[in-house]
């Protein structure tokens, strides 16, 4: 189960990037996309969580909000890389580092995938970069140092969110808090408008839900399995960003971006066996 809830997680990732990416570019507005969607998003686990409930265990707060804070820093830079540099880089760039800081992580606490899962990991990354990059190269420039800050503050968060033992709704909760307060007292210094442009309420709205959806199933995923491979899985959200991009935006996929989706499949299938 926690190879498809991590999956699952990975699709759902690349469709709120999906959407927070069209309302970014619609209103030019970074800062209140982001606040908003995660304002959205924390309404949704708060909501769920009075009508399910669920444990909390006090010293997961301070790990909770400590990952908010690292997905928060990551998201920030990866904007900023974005803005500056060639996604092309940027994207695989920060997906490579999501990834592979968890999994190092796992490692160093004593976790040991089998043989065959540890040949799906490579796949897998290789699999993000030609997603993601098409098969450009990638050359150092503008974005590239963000690309990797972000990558790390978005492995950071994997690792610090997967050491609480609560219930993942008030996991989020706590994470979302602290990520909202930072993110908007940095707009407010900045001087940036904290209300999303007319015409994306909606699609700010369908981001931050789905953004709290993936981190719940990443969190489901994580429990039920090793870090060292959901964080992985995960990672691979570029993959539905590039597929959505292509039948809503009718971007053409283009040779190496076919053969990642071979790739993601086969990674997929060797960690699902391991």
């Amino acid at each position: 189960m926690s190879v498809f809830f991590a999956l699952i997680s990975a699709v759902t990732f690349g469709a709120a990037d999906f959407l927070g990416g069209i309302a970014t570019r619609t209103s030019n507005r970074v800062f209140s996309v982001v606040v908003a969607s995660q304002i959205v998003g924390l309404s949704v686990a708060v909501v769920t969580l009075v009508l399910v409930g669920g444990d909390l265990v006090a010293e997961d707060i301070g790990w909770a909000a400590a990952g908010g804070l690292a997905g928060a820093a990551g998201l920030l830079l990866l904007y900023r890389g974005l803005a500056i540099g060639t996604m092309s880089v940027v994207a695989p760039l920060s997906a490579i580092m999501g990834a592979l800081v968890p999994v190092g992580w796992g490692i160093l606490t004593g976790e040991r995938p089998s043989l065959v899962a540890m040949i799906g990991i490579p796949v897998a990354l290789a699999a993000i970069v030609l997603v993601s990059g098409g098969g450009r190269r990638m050359e150092i420039g503008p974005g590239v140092l963000e690309a990797v800050g972000a990558g790390i503050g978005f492995g950071l968060f994997f690792v610090l969110i997967a050491n609480t033992e609560s219930a993942e709704l008030w996991t989020m909760t706590f994470a979302r808090l602290a990520s909202i307060s930072v993110v908007a007292l940095i707009a407010v210094i900045a001087g940036a408008p904290l209300r999303p442009g007319r015409g994306v309420g909606w699609i700010v709205a369908g981001a931050g839900a789905l953004d709290m959806t993936a981190n719940l199933l990443f969190l489901l995923a994580e429990r039920r399995g090793l870090l060292t491979l959901v964080a992985v899985i995960t990672a691979m959200y570029p993959a539905s960003t590039v597929v959505l991009a292509r039948v809503v935006l009718d971007e053409r996929l283009t040779r190496p971006r076919l053969y990642g989706l071979g790739l993601a499949a086969l990674g997929i299938g060797l960690i699902s066996v391991g």
